[in-house]
């Protein structure tokens, strides 16, 4: 019997590779927003000439918030592959992000809340710099589901902040 238990807990353990191919599918979607981000890019620089400066704001804006995503998914690949699947070996690396040493899952979720609130909060800002243009209810709406991004973002830090001074 205590054969079979080792075999299942090598096979239970062993199955955290099968994230692997998600992440690499992130890694791929990457590539997407980085696409799509120089497509907007080149469209400003062709129409800089004829676009008011309001508009040029929005796109600026639109190329943050590309960042801003792409930011997020380099957060959940490197931190999600390495807390799940297996360690990075770069502890030598000159160029290792200082947040990957103090990483766990705990703070890689405030992590992302914090991204979602900024991303969150660039959508609106697009939106109000456009508000003639908006729809007054969804506006309502969009500004909602910030304010609860922004307190699930607070209450998720509190709770890791009661949790970490606990286990301290």
């Amino acid at each position: 019997m205590k054969k079979v238990e080792v075999i299942l807990e090598k096979l239970i353990f062993a199955s955290r590779w099968l994230q692997a191919p998600l992440y690499v599918g992130l890694v791929l979607g990457g590539v997407l927003y980085s696409y799509k981000f120089f497509t907007e890019l080149l469209h400003l620089f062709i129409e800089i000439g004829h676009i008011s400066e309001s508009v040029l704001m929005l796109g600026i804006l639109t190329l943050i918030d590309f960042t801003m995503v792409a930011n997020l998914l380099i957060m959940v690949i490197i931190g999600g592959y390495s807390t799940f699947v297996s360690r990075l070996e770069i502890d030598t690396h000159k160029d290792k992000p200082e947040w990957l040493s103090k990483v766990d899952a705990g703070t890689l979720k405030v992590k992302l809340a914090g991204a979602l609130v900024g991303i969150s909060g660039i959508h609106l800002l697009q939106i109000f710099i456009n508000i003639e243009n908006q729809n007054l209810n969804n506006v309502m709406w969009q500004v909602i589901i910030h304010v609860v991004f922004l307190f699930s973002s607070i209450m998720l830090a509190y709770s890791e902040k009661i949790l970490h001074s606990r286990h301290s």
